[in-house]
């Protein structure tokens, strides 16, 4: 291994991040420098260079001193506009929708997606959002996505840009899926891509891996790096000049995702709202979703990791879960408040989270851990609740708007992601009068497709659908 004093006199403008490396254990990186081509070298040099490892250093030693259930505050439910129930809930919900239609009509907002992660967990090498996942004709998750913008910018005669965050790792590769697919139908100029930051992985004691002799392991910094990627990529600048006022945000992941769904927007612009959440109820007390609640004065998403044994399964006295609101990571986020928090200068803080990360060991082999053998760290966007002084809950059928695709196998997998979409349209055509045969656990026995563009909700595919139809187990519209 090189040392210090040669690295530093042949690589001068190098020499703050040569000389953190080997002041804070991290010169281990080096290990292979006579091994690695001159290319190889300056690759490690320049990615060494974009990284602050003194923070890293500080955050390591942070979580060590971490404790569990350190949460602020005493917790409190939060106020939560529900599903309507009766004539006046239903009407403040027609009203409400009025607003959120005027406001697509008039171009004011943008949505935008959080596609940085790969197919990995789920036996996929691209990116989630290029997975085959339509019940019938196997359409990745990023068509249906698109064909649902393609039919509300038809139902209100609108433009809606689509602004899409990729990582270093998917970028490329995503982006030459689309053009692959002529945008699907969009115009390539309503769809924007943008890259999240990337952040170290280390190992258990604080050590950054390697997964070549001449590069450290990287991965996206969470979907709290949307907030910093916004400002420094440009993407603000870009919906400003456009005349967004109000951003939609999702995860790629969810296939049920009612996008740009009037009633949240209206919502959110009737209470003037800076950031806007929807909620589902949890299934049950253990399910690993963050709770949203309020705590110090303000919102909060809590893991629930970080519950209390009793918090977790407190109840109220109708029997409820007394915490049971799930966070789906769906959002309204106003402009204005975005540049609030530029003008703020709060720093987002970063969480831990023990992962499997493929890497070389102190051999220079590829090892793939069958346990834990890194931390990763990532920042959340719901920690900017914090800056929120008003926001609005609003619930969500789980059945109608959240499947997310988790997993290979079992609980949020392809599997159940396709037998979710097929069970909302058999309810959409049960509710339209039409026979749809269930099995014993409330699914549908068939396979059901339907395309946005032909009906996006419910009441769309009513006033289309032809009340004589019969299924025969497979239909596709």
């Amino acid at each position: 291994m090189i040392n210090r004093e040669t690295l530093e006199k042949e690589y001068p403008n190098y020499k703050k991040c040569i000389k953190d490396a080997f002041e804070l254990g991290q010169s281990h990186i080096f290990r292979w420098w006579d091994e690695i081509t001159p290319s190889g070298k300056k690759h490690l040099l320049k990615q060494t260079a974009t990284i602050d490892i003194q923070f890293v250093h500080k955050l390591f030693n942070d979580n060590l001193q971490k404790t569990k259930n350190t949460l602020r505050g005493e917790l409190v439910p939060p106020k939560i506009i529900t599903v309507p129930q009766n004539a006046s809930e239903l009407e403040l919900a027609q009203r409400v929708r009025q607003i959120g239609e005027a406001s697509l009509r008039s171009g004011e907002i943008a949505v935008l997606t959080v596609a940085g992660g790969h197919g990995t967990r789920l036996g996929s090498n691209g990116p989630k959002g290029t997975l085959p996942i339509a019940p019938i004709s196997g359409k990745s998750v990023f068509q249906l996505h698109a064909e649902k913008i393609r039919a509300v910018q038809q139902k209100y005669h609108t433009y809606i840009p689509w602004y899409i965050m990729t990582s270093e790792t998917n970028d490329r590769v995503t982006q030459k899926f689309f053009k692959s697919h002529q945008f699907f139908g969009l115009d390539p100029r309503q769809v924007y891509f943008f890259t999240q930051g990337m952040f170290p992985a280390i190992d258990l004691n604080g050590k950054l891996l390697m997964n070549s002799k001449s590069n450290i392991v990287m991965s996206p910094n969470g979907h709290g790096g949307t907030i910093i990627a916004l400002k420094e990529k440009g993407v603000l600048k870009d919906m400003e000049a456009r005349g967004i006022k109000n951003i939609f945000y999702y995860q790629v992941d969810n296939v049920l995702i009612r996008i740009a769904d009037p009633v949240f927007i209206g919502h959110h612009l009737k209470n003037e709202a800076e950031m806007s959440l929807k909620i589902v109820k949890k299934c049950h007390p253990e399910e690993k979703v963050g709770i949203v609640v309020h705590s110090n004065g303000h919102l909060q998403v809590i893991e629930y990791s970080e519950l209390s044994h009793e918090d977790m399964y407190a109840r109220n006295e109708d029997g409820f879960l007394k915490y049971n609101a799930g966070n789906i990571a769906v959002h309204m986020i106003s402009i204005d408040f975005l540049e609030k928090i530029y003008q703020h200068g709060d720093a987002l803080p970063f969480h831990a989270a023990l992962k499997k990360v493929p890497c070389l060991d102190e051999k220079g082999e590829t090892i793939n851990p069958e346990k834990n053998n890194a931390i990763k760290f990532e920042s959340f966007i719901f920690d900017v609740l914090k800056h929120v002084e008003k926001g609005v809950i609003m619930e969500a059928l789980r059945e109608d708007e959240f499947s997310p695709i988790k997993n290979m196998d079992g609980e949020n997998s392809p599997a159940t992601a396709r037998q979710d979409m097929i069970n909302l349209f058999g309810r959409w055509l049960r509710n339209a009068g039409i026979s749809i045969p269930m099995d014993n656990h409330g699914n549908v026995i068939g396979l059901i497709e339907i395309n946005p563009c032909f009906a996006l909700d419910e009441e769309e595919l009513r006033n289309k659908i032809d009340k004589h139809l019969q299924f025969n187990g497979n239909l596709i519209m």
